[in-house]
């Protein structure tokens, strides 16, 4: 599922960008951490959208117990997003390029991660009122 993984990418990358925008007052950084966002939330889309094509690439994920689950592995990739998210802002702080601006929260990270897993589980219900080119007009079902 290429489409979905893409349209969820942009909207949490959207969310994203706003959330950074409100925490993150230095432009560059600001910048920097948007263009971070989109590609992180694309990957991550993907791997949730398309859990069977990655365990068929990465057949080891599958024998780790919680993991080896459609959805224990959505979850693990919400929490690396997590945690990922809230390391940049403290990577960025220790090494002296935030002086100020960067307060990124952990329920900020925690709201980016919520999404991520929930977003397969969503675009069933939201794909109905999507145009055809964006992958909606008939529901799809995700395991």
């Amino acid at each position: 599922m290429i489409m979905p993984a893409i349209i969820s990418s942009i909207v949490i990358g959207i969310y994203e960008s706003i959330l950074i925008h409100r925490d993150v007052t230095i432009p560059t950084h600001r910048f920097g951490h948007t263009i971070h966002a989109f590609i992180v939330a694309l990957i991550a889309c993907f791997a949730v959208f398309n859990v069977p094509f990655v365990f068929h690439i990465f057949p080891q994920l599958d024998a780790i117990p919680f993991v080896g689950t459609v959805l224990g592995f959505r979850i693990a990739i919400g929490l690396i997003m997590m945690v990922k998210i809230h390391g940049v802002s403290a990577a960025l702080k220790g090494a002296g390029m935030a002086a100020h601006g960067m307060r990124e929260t952990w329920l900020h990270s925690a709201m980016v991660a919520a999404l991520v897993i929930a977003a397969p589980y969503a675009w069933p219900f939201l794909a109905p009122y999507l145009p055809s080119w964006a992958g909606g007009g008939n529901a799809t079902s995700v395991r």
